[in-house]
């Protein structure tokens, strides 16, 4: 199905942000109907969000398009994680890795899974470049070992936490592998990240210069009152949290998944068009960018703020990573995907979720 040519941006998609900025200037912390109203103008905002990166990524072209919307998410990841941090709590000090393993957890296992089983439910096999979900995946692969799993096996600190040496190479290490996956994705080898028809029917004319122009300082805006609404929330949900008596850990998977909510959005309905690679470089290029970029940037707050971070999993998540990230390997090892991939991607999630709530 061809897209409709973006010769107008539809009112909501610019209205929802700036009523969403007028309430945050308003105040939201002391009235119960106004944190409702923020908490629907926050998913406004996310889906105006989505909207406005979808009209850029049309005008630039992939894979160049799927980066713009992954840099964008992880922007307001490391943002609310480097404010909430700063503005300490008992929960600081694991709110970096509790955020960015949600996060990988909900891109492997909910986005990635969703669009398999929507796509494979309308469409029975969906076709990819395996080369492209091979790149991304050993250098995910690598970057997850180096950040959340090797500091439980270090021994120049207690716990399973990196000293600062250790902390600086890291986040040096995990910036050459995501620059160097970029170039491989825009550069070198760009082709493995195309659909076959990428010059083809489902792309209709590009926007203009200045509906995309629009579009993008709109994103920004959007991007921006995302993160204050998300930081000026985050004491009522983590009340919310307390109140049922859920482990800390949950705040962390509620961040992400507010976060991931325009990559979701848009990989689903890039799968629902039979547009499955589109999807893929969403997911995984989301999934580098998150942990990729967003460790280094809060390992630079770390060592300024002198705020101490735990980065390595536990036992019980070490498991339940090994277990997406080997599933997701499976699942993308042929360049053909049905249905039944996205079935147990999407049961690693709900028992990755049940054992958050139910350790």
């Amino acid at each position: 199905m061809a897209s409709h040519p973006h010769t107008q941006l539809p009112w909501w998609s610019l209205a929802l942000p700036v009523l969403a900025w007028g309430l945050y200037f308003i105040g939201i912390k002391d009235s119960g109907w106004l944190q409702i109203g923020g908490g629907v103008l926050l998913i406004g905002s996310v889906l105006s969000a989505v909207h406005h990166a979808e009209v850029v990524a049309h005008k630039v072209g992939e894979p160049f398009g799927t980066i713009i919307l992954a840099l964008a998410i992880t922007v307001i990841e490391v943002a609310l994680i480097v404010s909430l941090m700063v503005a300490g709590g008992d929960n600081a000090a694991y709110l970096a890795r509790d955020t960015v393993f949600a996060a990988i957890m909900l891109i492997l296992n909910g986005i990635l899974g969703g669009c398999l089983l929507i796509g494979g439910l309308k469409h029975r096999e969906q076709f990819f470049g395996q080369k492209s979900a091979t790149t991304a995946l050993v250098t995910l692969v690598a970057i997850l070992t180096l950040t959340l799993v090797l500091p439980n096996f270090t021994t120049s600190t207690e716990g399973p936490t990196y000293n600062a040496a250790q902390l600086v190479f890291v986040a040096v290490a995990s910036l050459v592998l995501y620059s160097s996956f970029i170039m491989v994705q825009t550069i070198r080898h760009r082709d493995y990240f195309l659909a076959d028809d990428d010059d083809q029917s489902h792309h209709a004319e590009p926007p203009s210069a200045k509906v995309a122009l629009t579009s993008l300082a709109f994103l920004i805006v959007c991007l921006g009152i995302v993160v204050l609404l998300a930081k000026a929330l985050s004491p009522a949900v983590e009340a919310i949290v307390a109140d049922l008596g859920a482990p800390k850990a949950l705040v962390g998977v509620i961040i992400a998944a507010v976060v991931l909510l325009p990559e979701g959005l848009a990989a689903l309905k890039a799968a629902r068009r039979n547009r499955l690679q589109t999807s893929i470089n969403l997911a995984l290029g989301s999934a580098l960018a998150s942990i990729g970029l967003t460790i280094p940037a809060v390992v630079i707050v770390c060592l300024l703020f002198d705020i101490n971070m735990v980065l390595g999993l536990d036992l019980k998540s070490m498991v339940l990573l090994a277990l997406s990230v080997f599933t997701v390997m499976l699942s993308l090892n042929h360049g053909r995907t049905n249905m039944l991939y996205g079935v147990v991607l999407l049961t690693s999630l709900a028992a990755y979720v049940f054992t958050v709530i139910v350790p």
